[in-house]
């Protein structure tokens, strides 16, 4: 090693670093999937608290016992996702077969502009009932395991649901705890990463909660102007969809569509389209990475390439857990550094900007 230069040296030195930090990594991810269904629950529930905890804490100063504020608040999610699935499922089954007569009408009207393409599509619209019908054959096949997955489901979401209560209602036991646990002399240190990530997880909770409201917004003024019956339940939708990143606004957009087709005809789903499209792009190139940026403090590259590499390690969930699990470790990064930065030859010097009761620094926070 002495015969190769200082610089490639301290490259060499990196390498090794970033390597082991790699593997480290990937380890973790490896048992984090074997204990999804311990780990997925608790991920989730800090999300829930990160969005849930202004809430919690407005109940709690109008002088609102903590276990029954934590309650109520459990009780408000619980409301509004199972009113948005109903109103979904609702529709669906409200409108399926206006959907069917809706798209054989469509092929007709391009059958008559288009010849043998439109014949094509006239014969798929009018053999979709026994396409349903097969695909549900195939689908009865896998019934039990289907079964399986949706227990599984049901069982993580209703512990993810628990923990947000005692999260809630424990919040501001969390300091203390984190305190007690950390070794001697670095329980300031432990206590200021653990803000700064959480910080971090609530601004991006709180940034895609304006992102949803904007959505839910602007397609719902669009269809009560195309006259679509469930306005406002397809808007619940998209709020609700728009907590998983590009596939739940997909998901919630076709939806609007097939109900603009089947209720007000093939004209006015396009208008639908167009809307829900130019919503997305409004979303997708403007809201979503100046906002999440902003409340992040992250580049908008960072917040693109996070979901990517969030969704190729585990799916849709990734997609959901990979912003706010890079901005926590962003925040604890920045943390360190700024902390060693101030240190001296002689040892620690100033204390960092996260240290409790230096000017300018947060302070104790009960949603922590």
């Amino acid at each position: 090693m002495q015969l190769l230069p200082d610089g490639a040296r301290r490259l060499a030195a990196w390498c090794v670093v970033i390597l082991l930090a790699a593997g480290v990594g990937w380890v973790g991810v490896l048992l984090c999937g074997e204990f999804r269904s311990a780990v997925v629950p608790v991920l989730l529930a800090l999300l829930g608290t990160a969005l849930l905890g202004p809430l919690y804490q407005r109940m709690v100063k109008a002088r609102v016992n903590r276990s029954l504020a934590a309650a109520l608040t459990c009780v408000a999610v619980v409301v509004v996702v199972g009113g948005a699935g109903y109103v979904v499922v609702a529709a669906l089954v409200h409108t399926g077969g206006q959907i069917v007569d809706s798209l054989r009408q469509a092929a007709n009207s391009v059958a008559g502009h288009f010849g043998a393409v439109g014949t094509s599509l006239d014969d798929l619209a009018a053999n979709s009932k026994d396409l349903l019908t097969e695909f549900g054959g195939t689908a009865a096949s896998n019934v039990i395991s289907g079964v399986s997955v949706v227990g599984q489901t049901l069982a993580m979401a209703l512990l993810a649901l628990l923990l947000i209560f005692f999260f809630l209602r424990d919040s501001h036991r969390v300091a203390g705890t984190l305190r007690s646990l950390a070794p001697r002399g670095t329980a300031d240190l432990v206590e200021a990463m653990a803000r700064r990530a959480f910080e971090a997880v609530e601004g991006f909770m709180r940034g895609t909660t304006i992102i949803a409201f904007i959505d839910a917004v602007c397609i719902t003024v669009g269809l009560l102007i195309l006259r679509v019956p469930g306005a406002v339940g397809l808007g619940a939708l998209v709020f609700v969809g728009a907590y998983i990143p590009y596939l739940g606004a997909f998901i919630s957009g076709a939806v609007a569509v097939l109900v603009a087709l089947a209720d007000r005809g093939f004209a006015i789903a396009l208008w639908a389209l167009g809307l829900v499209l130019a919503v997305q792009m409004l979303e997708g190139y403007g809201l979503q990475p100046m906002i999440q940026s902003r409340k992040l403090q992250m580049h908008p590259a960072v917040v693109l390439l996070a979901i990517t590499a969030g969704a190729s390690v585990a799916g849709v969930l990734g997609m959901l857990l990979a912003v706010p699990l890079t901005a926590a470790a962003f925040g604890i990064l920045h943390e360190l550094r700024v902390r060693y930065a101030r240190q001296g030859p002689e040892g620690p010097g100033l204390p960092g900007p996260g240290t409790p009761g230096v000017p300018g620094a947060p302070g104790p926070s009960e949603d922590s």
